[in-house]
């Protein structure tokens, strides 16, 4: 009989027929277990510690079985996948990325509602995952894309962003970290007398920090806010203005073969010039750090940190928070498990994990288990700064208009000459209006 069943089951796997003889492979796997299908982009961190966390979620959730895939191409390799309907369960993969996958996945509307993930019970643990995350990560735009208070992204890793420096050039010179921007342009004119530039940067999509925070000093929240959702008549007000102009005169003091190299495949060129003391001032997140680990550093040096410079010294300084998302596609065959599964990855287990490889999550008490440079870094919110969260509000696919090449993209121009802030402030305002009827809603 059972020998009959068997040849009966390979037979029909054989067949064209809508039937099957047990549960279909990509369901379960030979012992019976749900395959739950997690997708991840191998960052700066590298992949082992997602193999270490999915290790210690099976061990923990015996009836599960993780297939993990981590690739620095991700979009690549999971973007085709998906348009013959074979998606993944949970995706970590951020907005803000060159191939937008994330946006794309938001225009469309194709991401699950995990609102209810905030409501777990974090495992093994007590009070839930909401009781657990620091407040305000899960109240922006980067989780709550649609304005509908549904979480659609949770947050994953975090890091303040600012500027970076080499502490060690400052004490060798006895310069003073400026706190005021007008702090900042003295400086600038005294280390160029010494031949050194006052600015540098990555590329011009590392100005999206600079500049939300930026917003916030000009404008207050508020502002910045109105500015995320495209409101009639910001980008045209006093207030926007000051913060261009300000970026304007950073362009002015930025090291001279920035521009050549700030581009994906010579951007750790701009990088290297933080830390040959060619440059004073990098805007980035804390990934720079583990992306630098292994280049050549002047002597004495030492990573210093620190939050925009405020407009005078009654003013608030802001350091913008970048953190990174992860989803599960709407039409993921195991919602319930993956939302499990991302639960899990606010435990302690998993966020110790996590901070080995410097890979920090919002969660509280997370400051308790770091050390050295990352206790830096993560102590910037401590010492006065106000943290700024969040991003430009979805809309709509606008054909050929982007908000991000017009307000980043152009920074370029900008410092090379070719641009005037005047052109540059119309066109942001024409990209602001022709997205503000495209909002989702």
């Amino acid at each position: 009989m059972k020998r009959f069943v068997a040849l009966f089951c390979a037979l029909v796997l054989t067949l064209p027929l809508f039937v099957s003889c047990g549960t279909r492979s990509d369901d379960k796997d030979s012992d019976g277990k749900t395959v739950l299908k997690v997708a991840v982009l191998e960052s700066a961190y590298g992949k082992k510690m997602w193999e270490d966390v999915t290790a210690a979620y099976e061990a923990d959730h015996p009836d599960i079985k993780i297939e993990l895939t981590a690739e620095k191409n991700l979009e690549d390799v999971i973007g085709s996948k998906m348009k013959s309907g074979d998606y993944p369960d949970v995706v970590h993969l951020a907005t803000g990325r060159e191939a937008g996958l994330t946006e794309t996945m938001i225009r469309e509307n194709s991401l699950a509602d995990i609102s209810d993930i905030l409501d777990k019970e974090v495992f093994g643990e007590e009070g839930s995952v909401k009781d657990k995350l620091i407040e305000g990560f899960t109240e922006t735009a980067a989780t709550n894309p649609y304005d509908d208070d549904k979480m659609y992204m949770a947050p994953m890793f975090y890091g303040p962003c600012g500027l970076f420096y080499n502490a060690g050039l400052f004490a060798e010179k006895n310069w003073t970290v400026p706190t005021t921007w007008d702090e900042m342009w003295e400086l600038g004119q005294k280390a160029k007398a010494e031949g050194i530039a006052l600015f540098t940067y990555p590329t011009a999509g590392y100005f999206d920090s600079l500049m939300f925070a930026l917003l916030c000093e000009t404008g207050g929240v508020d502002f910045y806010n109105e500015c995320m959702r495209y409101e009639e008549g910001v980008w045209e007000s006093k207030d926007a203005r000051e913060a261009l102009d300000i970026v304007a005169q950073i362009a002015s003091f930025t090291e001279p073969t920035t521009v050549a190299n700030a581009n994906n495949d010579n951007y750790l060129k701009n990088q290297q010039l933080i830390l040959d003391n060619k440059a004073l001032f990098m805007p980035s997140g804390t990934w720079v750090v583990g992306e630098m680990v292994d280049a050549p550093k002047s002597e004495g040096f030492e990573w210093g940190f620190m939050a925009l410079p405020a407009i005078d010294s009654e003013s608030e300084r802001y350091s913008y928070t970048y953190f990174e998302q992860i989803w599960v596609p709407e039409n993921a065959k195991h919602k319930d498990e993956a939302k499990n599964f991302i639960a899990y990855l606010y435990t302690d287990k998993a966020v110790k994990i996590f901070a080995q490889s410097g890979a920090i999550q919002p969660v509280q008490g997370v400051s308790e288990i770091l050390e050295g440079e990352n206790k830096l870094f993560y102590s910037i919110y401590d010492t006065g700064a106000k943290a700024v969260l969040g991003g430009f509000a979805a809309t709509n696919p606008v054909e050929g208009v982007s908000m991000t090449d017009t307000l980043f993209g152009t920074i370029n121009s900008i410092v090379s000459g070719d641009k005037t802030v005047d052109e540059w402030q119309d066109a942001i305002k024409k990209t602001s209006d022709s997205l503000r009827d495209a909002l989702k809603k």
